[in-house]
């Protein structure tokens, strides 16, 4: 009866061991993503989850991280709003125990989430859209990275448009953030080295019903043209229809907050030929062309929006970290991304996730050719990049010449 017992023992403890043992084999690897489905951003939003979605699918497919584990992608909607994305990273850090966050894309919202929460959190933070300056000098210890290049860079080719566009004076209004304030002051600084004069520079608070006072204060020295630096949600259109309708302006160059089709809607005569800036694909490599393969077999046709590539870079990168770190933590996977990304590294394409994995576990650096183009961070975790100018022709969204860093 005694042996009988043990016997019945030995069952259950080799029934739970294997029953845990199970539980951990299945257990996941999370990232956190910060995309706004609500708020100025939301049309934005869906779009750069699909990017962040599609690397999760190549990266499962390919068996996983971590020996096998697979990748969850854990979002929380930002709501374009400061507070909301402070609060929705403290729950993916605190409640879910994520180190690891693709986002946020505003930079308003970017900022605060990592003084707050991800920095002396210990999480690390790649925003695949946030392009305001102070990420360059933000002290983050290190824990900031950001796929696309800081407006530093768009602001020179926004001043370089307006000029080679043969306008001697510009009205500038945008929207009241860091996003907004660091991409004016770029564009004024470049415009007047140009020779140009800014007559106007006027914040806008976003979703008022009208601006009429901002456009007239904005009109008033009858400039050559407005540059309007905004979203599409939060005023922008609102801006471009009242002064069409009113008659203050009929030359516009936009940035990338207004690179989407949504814009020409009802207007596509009076925008016909208007011009603006956004960060792009980096020339050379297959990287964006093999993205919009993979990407419209999944989703559909790529919208003419921007960022949907670089929130594909961010979830990559992560994963190539955490998988170079063998771990989960933030200090490890902080470390490990410049560890494992080289220039001279061997090249992993986007759909090569396999292939990384066996490089990582060989001990070799890696080369990423991502879907924006090459990755590479320098010491204050902005990446190299390029800046697109687009146009509007018959109503669409056509890509028109890339300016590089």
């Amino acid at each position: 009866m005694f042996k009988k017992k043990i016997f019945v023992i030995m069952l259950v403890m080799l029934f739970l061991s294997l029953t845990v043992s199970a539980v951990f084999a299945q257990e996941t690897v999370k990232i956190g993503t910060l995309m706004p489905l609500t708020g100025g951003l939301a049309s934005y939003g869906q779009f750069t989850r699909n990017g962040t979605l599609l690397a999760q699918k190549i990266i499962n497919e390919q068996g996983g991280l971590l020996g096998g584990r697979e990748l969850e992608l854990v979002n929380v909607d930002t709501q374009t709003n400061p507070q909301a994305g402070v609060d929705g990273a403290q729950k993916l850090v605190s409640v879910n125990g994520i180190n690891a966050i693709v986002g946020a894309l505003s930079s308003g919202v970017t900022i605060p989430v990592a003084e707050s929460v991800t920095v002396p959190g210990e999480a690390v933070l790649i925003s695949p859209s946030s392009t305001s300056p102070v990420l360059t000098t933000l002290d983050d210890n290190g824990y900031v990275f950001r796929t696309v290049p800081s407006d530093s860079l768009q602001g020179v080719v926004a001043g370089n448009l307006a000029a080679d566009l043969d306008h001697e004076s510009l009205a500038i209004i945008y929207v009241n953030n860091d996003y907004g304030q660091g991409l004016n002051d770029a564009v004024i600084e470049q415009f007047e080295k140009r020779g140009g004069e800014v007559t106007a520079s006027i914040a806008f608070e976003p979703n008022k019903v009208s601006y009429r006072s901002e456009l007239m204060d904005a009109a008033s020295e009858n400039p050559d043209a407005l540059l309007l630096i905004a979203y599409t949600d939060d005023g922008g259109i609102t801006i471009i229809r009242q002064a069409l309708e009113n008659g203050y302006f009929d030359q516009f160059i936009f940035t990338d907050g207004l690179k989407a089709p949504e814009i020409t809607e009802g207007v596509e005569q009076y925008l016909e030929g208007m011009r603006g800036t956004a960060p792009t694909s980096m020339p050379g490599g297959k990287g964006p062309e093999l993205f919009t393969e993979l990407y419209e077999e999944e989703f559909g046709e790529i919208p003419p929006k921007p960022y949907i590539d670089t929130s594909f870079d961010a979830t990559f990168v992560l994963a190539l970290a955490i998988e170079k770190a063998g771990s989960t933590e933030g200090p490890a996977i902080r470390d490990a991304i410049n560890e494992v990304l080289a220039e001279d590294g061997m090249l992993v394409n986007i759909n090569e996730w396999d292939k990384a994995k066996e490089l990582i576990a060989a001990g070799e650096k890696i080369r990423y050719e991502g879907a924006s183009g090459p990755v590479l961070f320098n010491d204050v975790g902005d990446s190299m990049g390029a800046i697109g100018i687009w146009k509007i022709e018959d109503g669409d969204i056509v890509n028109e010449s890339v300016e590089v860093q």
